[in-house]
């Protein structure tokens, strides 16, 4: 298929995975309606949010880019031999490009209402140490986001390896980034995508906040290590030829 169909597919793509999954921490997560309800989310529902992103992406553009989504996914199937070396880069531009569309039009959506806080936009950062939601170490924050994206990776992998189920590799994707969400929040606020990352990294820099982007190497470089793995072991221990190719 033509790359520029590709290119657009995961821009659009990855567009609506910072969109649906960021907005949902930063418009539902928790509110106050004007009578004093106290209304929300909570993390778990933030979790649920970035995983029907997937699933509702991989059913719909999935036929046409595979609906990565994400530059670590792009990596680590390039890494297994599931797409071409001429895709790599404008998918990795396709994705940051929409995850930073994303960020900048959620945070023109945040303005939209009486007494916003700019600074509060952070909240829905990656980061570590004093920034992590659960004060977790640097080491602590590379581990889960590089272990978490090397399962993610085999996961994505598998589910839509010839050999398994047609037609339900959405699900389990899907599936399986709201578990890693619901078990790396506390830690990290969650990243496993470093398109997912810069976007928000970028908009708290415009409001003077700039320890989102002095902590987004480790949001690009543990994503990028565990996909990498995972996409080395998977075509290594796991990979058989489709005979019908």
């Amino acid at each position: 298929m033509d790359v520029s169909r590709k290119f657009v597919a995961e821009l659009i793509g990855t567009f609506w995975l910072v969109f649906a999954g960021c907005g949902s921490a930063l418009l539902a997560a928790g509110f106050t309606t004007p009578d004093g309800l106290h209304l929300g989310i909570g993390f778990v529902g933030v979790s649920l949010a970035f995983g029907l992103t997937v699933v509702s992406m991989a059913y719909g553009i999935g036929h046409i880019s595979g609906a990565h989504l994400n530059p670590a996914v792009t990596l680590g199937a390039f890494l297994a031999g599931r797409i071409h070396v001429k895709d790599v880069v404008p998918y990795f531009i396709a994705q940051f490009a929409g995850g930073v569309i994303a960020a900048f039009l959620l945070f023109f959506i945040c303005s939209g209402q009486a007494g916003y806080d700019p600074a509060s936009y952070a909240g829905v950062c990656n980061g570590f140490a004093e920034h992590s939601p659960g004060q977790y170490s640097m080491v602590a924050a590379f581990v889960t986001e590089a272990v978490l994206t090397f399962i993610f990776l085999m996961v994505i992998l598998g589910a839509t390896d010839w050999r398994s189920p047609a037609g339900f590799a959405g699900l389990a994707i899907g599936l399986c980034l709201t578990l890693i969400h619901l078990f790396s929040i506390p830690v990290t606020n969650c990243s496993v995508n470093p398109a997912r990352s810069l976007g928000p990294a970028l908009v708290a820099m415009t409001n003077g906040q700039a320890w989102p982007m002095a902590q987004l190497w480790l949001f690009v470089a543990a994503p990028a290590a565990g996909a990498a793995l995972a996409g080395i072991v998977y075509r290594s221990v796991f990979h058989q030829a489709n005979p019908d190719d």
